[in-house]
């Protein structure tokens, strides 16, 4: 039987002005922590060329942030989308939905995205997003600027989904943790990979992870206590974390269910030499 998976996505609202304002957010200049509570409708954007959208923006290329990536979580109301999303066109997308159904169309053709779908959209590729459904899509719309390399061919897109792809256990793990990867590692056209990663009740990155790969991690599924540089923090389904290139990582997955997670890093290519 297949195991059920769900994603969690944000709820919008506002806090009742009875509410204690004590929260687990934290900015700091090698990781950030945008909780669940955050993400109310007072904070959300609206973009140029969307139609009955709204937008949470986890984060974003600036001064002591993200570097390499924006990631919004994007909230499509029945008929709404755009025709023209992507005002760049070097930069390429990824997709995940999480809740509701989406029409991307790339050329002539369209394809339906469920939650747990996932598309690859490269540069310049013209792709279109529409809900034609009755209720509201949201999904994770990740951003960043494609580094082509002379030599190398440009990716084609992908269309997948969490459960067509066999999460990959890491090395002496017996599985408790693992990665679904959705463009084969070795593929060195790709310079961004979108992952999700599951952690059984009990798994650990046993050692503080410190590497040039940023990360934006948003949590789909269950809770853990995450190491983040020197500090540990509580982190559940509907939390964002960004992490600086080079700051430690480790976590502990609490249970009762797997702790999964949607991970963005940049791969495949040299760093910049500038200053």
């Amino acid at each position: 039987m297949t195991e059920r998976r769900t994603y969690f996505a944000p709820q919008g609202g506002l806090a009742p002005q009875t509410q204690v304002l004590t929260d687990r957010a934290v900015f700091t200049e090698s990781y950030a922590v945008i909780p669940k509570g955050v993400m109310q409708d007072i904070v959300t954007s609206a973009f140029p060329f969307w139609d009955d959208t709204r937008a949470w923006v986890l984060a974003r290329p600036m001064t002591g942030f993200a570097e390499t990536f924006a990631q919004y979580v994007m909230d499509v109301a029945p008929g709404g989308g755009s025709d023209r999303p992507e005002p760049d066109e070097t930069v390429q997308a990824g997709i995940f939905v999480m809740e509701g159904e989406v029409e991307i169309t790339l050329g002539d053709s369209a394809r339906t995205l469920t939650p747990g779908g996932y598309a690859y959209l490269p540069a310049g590729s013209g792709w279109s997003l529409r809900n034609r459904t009755s209720g509201h899509a949201k999904f994770h719309w990740i951003r960043k600027r494609y580094q082509p390399v002379e030599g190398l061919d440009r990716p084609e897109p992908v269309f997948t989904h969490d459960d067509d792809v066999d999460p990959v256990p890491m090395p002496d793990t017996d599985g408790v943790w693992s990665t679904t990867r959705f463009v084969d590692p070795s593929d060195l056209r790709h310079d961004m990979h979108v992952n999700v990663v599951t952690f059984q009740p009990g798994g650990v990155i046993p050692f503080a992870e410190t590497h040039v790969m940023e990360h934006g991690i948003y949590v789909l599924e269950g809770k853990a206590v995450y190491r983040l540089n020197q500090d540990w923090v509580e982190v559940e389904a509907g939390d964002f974390m960004w992490l600086r290139a080079f700051c430690p990582q480790a976590c502990y997955a609490g249970g009762p269910g797997p702790f999964r997670y949607l991970l963005y890093k940049d791969v495949n290519r040299h760093p910049a030499m500038h200053l």
